[in-house]
């Protein structure tokens, strides 16, 4: 029977991001909007404390009352980025609701997260091949990932650790990362083909389209990295 405790429903996403937490471990929330996950992250014991962080008062305001019950295990930080955050205040750091670049710009801005003792889970709601290749190069591996599908698009719940191994990721890597033989593989291909088409069609002839049209057809023959 549900109580004025139960902690909150998750969607797919936020439940796939939920699972690539530590047991154990302090989390940060980073663009924690309605709170949910930072309240399941605390009600379910998963998490022994988490930083509920947003840019703006409004949705912290609604986290704050999506996390009342737990409150005493939730602390709400007002802020950009991980600017909220003293380096080690948290092992695991959920960034989600935001496009790609966002996220690497939050990134960047922290340098202390290039540390293997942090947990990063990544849910970029645009541009998911960037962010595979921003991570490639800047040495941090991609452990994981889980393919998502809401509203009739599919996305990516990214689990990324620094190992300091920077190497420069091929196209095909950069649009399929670890998502094959996932449910929804497949489609999720064709989600990315429709838009290498689409990128295709505003090149003129070079060396650039030619490389293009090589990504094409590997995607066409189903090859995978």
């Amino acid at each position: 029977m549900r109580t004025c405790n139960a902690v909150p429903h998750l969607d797919a996403r936020l439940a796939a991001a939920a699972a690539y937490v530590r047991p154990g471990a302090v989390a940060a929330d980073i663009g924690c909007d309605h709170g949910k996950l930072s309240a399941w992250l605390a009600g379910s014991g998963r998490c022994p404390f988490v930083f509920a962080c947003d840019l703006r008062e409004g949705p912290l305001q609604k986290a704050r009352a999506t996390c009342a019950p737990w409150a005493d295990r939730v602390e709400f930080r007002l802020g950009s980025g991980l600017d909220v955050l003293r380096p080690g205040e948290a092992q695991d750091i959920i960034i989600a609701g935001m496009g790609a670049q966002t996220i690497m710009e939050i990134l960047d801005a922290a340098p202390w997260v290039f540390d293997e003792r942090y947990n990063l889970i990544l849910v970029p709601a645009t541009k998911h091949s960037l962010l595979r290749r921003w991570l490639a190069q800047r040495g941090f591996a991609l452990r994981d990932e889980t393919l998502c599908n809401a509203a009739g698009r599919w996305y990516t719940v990214m689990n990324a650790r620094y190992t300091g191994e920077c190497f420069e990721p091929s196209a095909l890597w950069c649009l399929s990362g670890r998502t094959q033989n996932q449910p929804g593989a497949q489609d999720y291909r064709t989600q990315q083909l429709v838009k290498v088409k689409k990128y295709r069609l505003g090149l003129a002839p070079g060396e650039q389209a030619d490389e293009v049209d090589t990504l094409i057809r590997e995607m066409e023959e189903d090859k995978w990295p």
